[in-house]
Formats: structure tokens, C-alpha cells, sequence
């Protein structure tokens, strides 16, 4: 195994991990992980039609219009129609789903926040590279949270 796919291969499994790990605070918000993923992906981006949701999401069309559902009759999340066409319903979030979300998310940096703590300086220092580098390269950055 090459250097690069060592790297690769351990980065993969420890990211699963630390997913899995941190992931396990999800069901103190009462939602499936389904609806708690399009949940989060609507509060993050805003608005979006059904069929850019489904596409984010990796699902079809009638499975984000369940998971949608769902979430409209908890009262998290809804929908309208927009344009011309009739047929193109947008999805944003409620203020309730706005803040489930961010709530989920505090529980999520908790979790992480108590890792962090155990680590060294060093360590948090190559950490904190790391997720730069990771940053850089595909283009993203944390959330703010605005909520609180």
C-alpha cells in the first residue's frame, strides 16, 4: 500500500467512525435520520425545490416527498408552490425546524468538543491543519451557527 492510499484508507475509516460516533446524539431530536438529513440540508442551503432536495439527498422523487411530509406535519418544515409553473413547490424550514436543527447540531459539537479536549496541543494544532487542508480542498466551511 502506497503512501497516499494508506493516508486515504485510514482517513476513510477514521471519518466513518467519528461520524458514527457523533451521530449517535441524532436520535434525542426525534427524527428519523432521513428526515433529519433533508431537514439540515434545507435549513443550510434555504429554500429548494423538491426535486433539488431529492437530488442532494440521493433519493427519488416519491421518497423526499414522504420525508418532506413527515416533516411538514411535525411542523418543521414547509412547502409552497412557486413561479409560473404550478407544479414547482419549493421547501424551506419553519422556525421550529430551524431550531431543532441547530439544537441537533449543538449536541453534535458537544460530542466533538469533549474529543477535542482530550487531545494535546500538537495534536489540535495538526487537527485544526487538517481540516484546513480539508476545507480547502472540497471547497467548504463550517456553519455559523446564528441560533445561539
Amino acid at each position: 500500500m502506497g503512501e497516499h492510499e494508506e493516508l486515504a484508507n485510514r482517513l476513510h475509516s477514521a471519518a466513518i467512525h467519528l461520524l458514527r460516533t457523533v451521530s449517535r446524539v441524532d436520535a434525542e431530536s426525534g427524527l428519523s435520520p432521513a428526515r433529519l438529513s433533508a431537514l439540515s440540508v434545507v435549513v443550510v442551503r434555504g429554500p429548494l425545490t423538491m426535486t433539488e432536495l431529492a437530488g442532494i439527498e440521493r433519493v427519488s422523487p416519491a421518497t423526499i416527498t414522504s420525508t418532506v411530509t413527515g416533516l411538514e406535519g411535525s411542523g418543521l418544515a414547509i412547502r409552497a408552490r412557486t413561479g409560473s409553473d404550478a407544479r414547482q413547490v419549493t421547501v424551506s424550514a419553519t422556525p421550529a425546524g430551524r431550531a431543532l436543527l441547530h439544537a441537533s447540531r449543538r449536541r453534535r459539537l458537544a460530542v466533538l468538543e469533549g474529543y477535542v479536549e482530550t487531545m494535546t496541543k500538537a495534536e489540535r494544532a495538526a487537527t485544526m491543519g487538517l481540516v484546513s487542508a480539508i476545507e480547502r480542498i472540497t471547497d467548504t466551511h463550517a456553519l455559523v451557527d446564528d441560533a445561539g
